[in-house]
């Protein structure tokens, strides 16, 4: 069964000045991979867990803060299915972040392959504002949906 993870879309402005935060996955395989790399702040649902409540979850453990959020704040975006059958919850919130701020939660690899040493890298190693059409050129193109819906609100 395919998994389910859920996330949130930040945005700051309105028409032409509005702006979206994406996030670089961290770690050696995306390390060079940019163009429909980025995402949304996301994480996977625990068993039982809100869905809601996952994805504030997901924002902190990724940027480092939960700036305050709260699941009534949320806007649903809907879902989408990633290429390799994931369902992903994504909702909006405007909210401001600084990128210099972002403190990511950290996974554990082996590293170089068949190295016998584990190494840590973030989960996400950058985050950044984007316009519109930048960030469609950025994010995973299955979650270009959230950005769509968003800018029809």
């Amino acid at each position: 069964m395919a998994k389910t993870s859920a996330g949130i879309l930040l945005y700051r402005g309105k028409g032409d000045s509005l702006e979206v935060l994406l996030v670089h996955p961290g770690g050696p395989f995306w390390a060079k991979k940019d163009e429909g790399a980025w995402s949304i702040p996301k994480g996977e649902l625990d068993e039982g867990e809100e869905a809601r409540i996952c994805a504030l979850r997901e924002l902190e453990e990724e940027l480092g803060s939960s700036l305050g959020l709260s699941p009534e704040r949320l806007v649903e975006l809907g879902e989408v299915r990633l290429k390799s059958g994931k369902r992903v919850l994504g909702w909006a919130a405007e909210e401001d972040f600084d990128p210099a701020a972002l403190r990511s939660n950290t996974f554990a690899i082996e590293w170089p392959p068949r190295s016998g040493k584990e190494r840590e890298f973030p989960e996400v190693d950058r985050a950044e504002w984007f316009g519109p059409e930048q960030a469609r050129l950025k994010i995973n193109p299955a979650q270009v949906a959230f950005l769509d819906r968003l800018l029809e609100r």
